[in-house]
């Protein structure tokens, strides 16, 4: 039987994606074959479709890091028919196809059991951005921030991974101050828990290597010149987790908030995670995530309607979290 998927070819310098029927025959090799239920559109994935970014290493291939559905077959020890599972990162998307088709073939080692309190559904409104979001305050947690320490900045905050990390943030009883560039959407972000609101021009331009300390963590997902003053304004022993790069790869900073304040800048890393690291990281979502806030940070689309949200991701015009239904 034929399954749809969306298939990205490149010629010249230019990404091209199609809607296509393809079978099981065009899958690539694995221990475990999924019947993929919902997937999401993350910034990455944005970069992958649009050619914006060096993501897709063998072409053709089927875009998306993330997926979520129902194990079909299976000859891995730890997966059987009729498994609930879901896969973030690994090589999806860059050279074995992942989650924007209704079929894919993994190896099982890259698979992790959905946690009994989420759906299909919640796993991908989660997806990457809310794991790298956990994994960000895992990051916290370890340097030794505490909700007593004080305020936590998230960058980013309209996006998937910042409206995640606030949703968590807040029910672990930390202060949250969100950073957007939309602050007409303030609203959305009180209600995920922010409890203060900034505009990110008052980070994004050129600032002083070292200034009053504000906060006692960040969650960066901007990079270049925010990150830097986010880290000039870290209070001593702070820690700052940073996983993004929408402003830029550079990183314009001074070495005086890590020496004179003891600042740690902790990178994270959601593709090569290792086994046991996902795992706690979906059980604590399991834990410490409140569905009915996730509720608010989701929009449903169809297979087809992926490349134009993919533009719109670019453009900063999307708000938390896009599911692809793969049904529809």
């Amino acid at each position: 039987m034929t399954f749809k998927a969306l298939l990205a070819t490149r010629t010249g310098e230019t990404t091209t994606t199609s809607l296509v029927e393809l079978d099981e025959d065009d899958l690539m090799p694995g221990d475990v074959t999924v019947s993929v239920e919902y997937t999401t559109v993350n910034y990455k994935d944005a970069l992958a479709i649009t050619g914006r970014g060096a993501v897709i290493r063998k072409f053709p291939l089927i875009p998306g890091i993330d997926l979520a559905g129902v194990v079909e077959s299976s000859s891995h020890p730890d997966f059987a028919p009729g498994d609930r599972v879901l896969a973030n990162g690994w090589e999806l998307s860059q050279c074995h196809h992942g989650g924007f088709a209704q079929k894919a073939r993994l190896n099982g080692d890259w698979l992790v059991k959905i946690p009994n309190v989420f759906s299909p559904r919640d796993a991908m409104a989660i997806g990457t951005a809310g794991y790298t979001a956990m994994l960000s305050i895992l990051a916290l947690e370890h340097g030794g921030i505490t909700p007593e320490r004080g305020d936590i900045l998230v960058t980013g905050a309209n996006g998937g991974a910042g409206s995640v990390a606030i949703a968590l943030l807040s029910k672990l009883g930390y202060r949250v101050i969100a950073s957007t560039g939309r602050t007409d959407e303030a609203d959305y972000l009180h209600a995920l828990g922010a409890a203060e609101i900034i505009d990110r021009r008052t980070l994004s331009e050129p600032g002083k290597p070292i200034t009053a300390e504000r906060w006692a963590g960040a969650i960066d997902s901007v990079g270049s010149h925010t990150l830097a003053n986010v880290l000039a304004q870290t209070r001593y022993r702070g820690v700052v987790a940073a996983f993004g790069l929408a402003q830029g790869m550079d990183l314009p900073a001074s070495m005086l908030p890590f020496i004179l304040r003891n600042v740690t800048l902790a990178g994270i890393d959601s593709v090569n995670a290792p086994r046991d690291v996902r795992l706690q990281a979906w059980s604590r979502l399991a834990r410490d995530l409140d569905l009915n806030k996730l509720v608010r940070t989701t929009q449903e689309i169809a297979l087809a309607d992926v490349p134009r949200v993919a533009g719109e991701v670019l453009e900063g015009k999307i708000q938390g979290r896009t599911l692809v239904n793969m049904n529809l």
